[in-house]
């Protein structure tokens, strides 16, 4: 609570300071996530956050991760060295939002969904993100929902979205850039990327490499990644794109401090691929797409320094193949009408693989199932300053059965660009095949996890750009799936129950035209703990911009973080100092260097990892 007092502080002096601002800023944001269309965010009851690129490229990072857990109040993602999460054992990338997370095959995974371009990326056998396969070069914006998502999309949307909405050319002409660096431990990032825009065509190519030793041994990272999106109009209403985005990496852990491991390296390759046509007739538009996401994964889990070399590599391959449909129409003034249909059918098979000679052993789960869901959702302004919407979704799960998901809120805007928003809404995550059909722990008879959440906020934008928002919510979850003892092990049940409850905060004042101060916190209370769940949380950034200088200054405060639970409860507290600076040193050419944990903070994320000190990466950007 006390960073929140702390925000609410620095918010009000950024009120006097920015009534010296000349310039207005646009107010009026635009965003797809929370309707699958183009929309006011002024209009919408849930909390959406919109990170620009010109934000995910301030400081050369190529995760989207680092930039989004910064500039979003209550969410945080798990990290373990200076490049690369890695899956499996010993891995970090897991998302959390207000105590609902992305997770692990152990436990939660999937309660938090990531999007590219509204279609669902996670690993289908498992059913948690892969946080490598979220690089900065595919993204034009990122758009971030906090509260269940799953009217729109599904199970896995039960704490909140992450939407990546990729690049697309928009001006005539072509334009390539190449970005080269290193720093810190052996580490490199490359990467470059070519835009075309000619008539009714457009093309955007990007690729990839990264690699580091990172801070410990046997902690090695390598990454090779690309995407190209196509797109054509067909007609002043119709238009057709193609996509497809591919990682492959290779990742090593050591183990705990406390039980190192060696030879535990995993050979991952991930990928999504999708088409689709959209139309806009003004009073109405929608579109139709077939996606593809899938991944091969080859894992040696590592032994003890003293323990016999393991004899298997253990292999899987998931896919998810989709079809989603939707359709806009705005009946009469004020109205927007949408309704949608998805179909997913998700396919996951594992297995062991002898290393000695490469036969492949008899399949441990080989499973496919499906889901089918339809929605409604109905936005109605009342008056000038009122907006209520209210919709419904039908989902069946060919394992997990049937599943309504209501959802209604309200906005009240009592004066020009402040809003009060209200929302209560319901999410939910169907069992994986992991937890169902794989290894000792499984269970077939598992029931969909559920939630309701409820939440209020206010957010105001004033003419001379200063911006705040402050919301609290309850969250109040049921049938949450754990690992249970039982007798002769452990098995997964519905046993778990989820009751949090919170308060963020967030601002961005601009002093004037060259310098903005932007900042955020969080409070979150956990009946029942949750790793990776800091209960405080603070950041404050600067940015500057003044002819060929660029720079950010971040600094990050993070209070009672969890990395154990239970009888063995632990908690970290650090404070993170981070800078970036560019300059255009030629008319295509800047330079750029940034600084990470610049006060050198000892700490650890995931229990046993600890975190690198002070690192540095410098480089040369080109555009042509």
């Amino acid at each position: 609570m006390k960073r929140l007092l702390t925000l609410l502080i620095a918010t009000s002096a950024c009120t006097m300071m920015s009534a010296e601002v000349a310039d207005s800023l646009s107010l009026n944001e635009v965003v797809v996530t929370g309707t699958r269309s183009a929309t006011d965010i002024r209009h919408l009851p849930m909390t959406v956050t919109v990170i620009k690129r010109d934000q995910l490229t301030a400081e050369h990072q190529p995760s989207i991760l680092p930039t989004v857990m910064r500039e979003v109040p209550g969410l945080f993602v798990t990290s373990r060295g200076m490049m690369g999460y890695g899956v499996s054992g010993g891995s970090s990338g897991a998302i959390n939002v207000r105590g609902i997370s992305s997770g692990t095959a152990e436990s939660g995974a999937g309660q938090m969904m990531v999007l590219i371009d509204g279609h669902p990326h996670y690993q289908g056998l498992f059913g948690h993100t892969i946080a490598d396969s979220y690089q900065a070069l595919m993204a034009e914006r990122i758009e971030i929902l906090r509260g269940p998502a799953s009217i729109l999309y599904g199970s896995n949307a039960m704490g909140g979205v992450i939407n990546i909405v990729t690049r697309q050319a928009k001006k005539d002409g072509i334009n390539t850039n190449v970005t080269l660096g290193a720093g810190s431990y052996g580490t490199i990032q490359t990467e470059a990327s070519n835009q075309i825009r000619l008539g009714r065509f457009s093309s955007t190519v990007a690729a990839q490499y990264n690699r580091t030793d990172n801070h410990r041994p046997d902690m090695g990272f390598e990454q090779f990644g690309g995407m190209a999106k196509l797109g054509y109009n067909l007609h002043t209403n119709w238009n057709v794109s193609a996509d497809i985005e591919l990682t492959r990496f290779i990742a090593s852990y050591p183990g705990s401090t406390a039980a190192p491991l060696v030879d535990a390296d995993q050979w991952i390759t991930r990928g999504i691929a999708s088409i689709g046509i959209t139309n806009n007739y003004g009073k109405t538009n929608g579109g139709l797409s077939l996606y593809y996401t899938f991944g091969n994964h080859k894992i040696n889990d590592g032994h003890t320094p003293t323990a016999p070399a393991k004899a298997n590599y253990f292999r899987s391959e998931d896919a998810l193949m989709g079809i989603t449909w939707y359709q806009n129409a705005h009946l009469f003034k004020g109205n927007r009408l949408t309704i949608g249909l998805d179909y997913q059918h998700i396919y996951g098979k594992a297995w062991n693989q002898v290393m000695a000679t490469g036969e492949d052993l008899a399949a441990m789960v080989n499973k496919r199932e499906n889901e089918i869901a339809g929605y409604i959702d109905v936005c109605q302004d009342l008056t000038d300053w009122l907006t209520l919407d209210a919709g419904v979704r039908l989902d069946n799960h060919s394992q997990a059965g049937t599943e309504w998901i209501p959802q209604g809120g309200l906005v009240v805007r009592p004066m020009d660009n402040g809003e009060l928003k209200a929302t209560v809404s319901k999410g939910f995550r169907n069992p994986t095949i992991r937890e169902m059909y794989l290894f000792g722990t499984k269970n077939a008879d598992l029931n969909a996890e559920r939630l309701m959440n409820y939440e209020l906020g206010w957010r105001h934008r004033m003419d001379d750009g200063y911006t705040y928002g402050i919301n609290a919510f309850y969250i109040k979850g049921s049938n949450i799936i754990q690992q249970m003892p039982v007798s002769g092990g452990k098995r997964f049940m519905n046993t778990g129950e989820i009751e949090n409850w919170g308060v963020e905060a967030e601002a961005s004042c601009p002093i004037n035209p060259y310098l903005n101060i932007h900042a955020n916190s969080s409070y979150l209370h956990m009946k029942n703990k949750v790793i990776a769940a800091p209960e405080a949380t603070f950041y404050v950034g600067i940015d500057f911009h003044k002819d060929k200088w660029a720079a950010t200054l971040g600094l990050q405060h993070i209070e009672d973080l969890y990395t154990e639970v239970g009888a063995k409860e632990t908690k970290e507290d650090f404070r993170l100092l981070n800078a970036s600076i560019s300059y255009a040193a030629l008319k295509n050419v800047s330079l750029w260097a940034r600084g990470e944990n610049l006060l050198a903070q000892k700490y650890e994320i995931n229990a046993g990892y600890p975190m690198p000190r002070a690192t540095f990466m410098g480089g040369v950007s080109v555009n042509f």
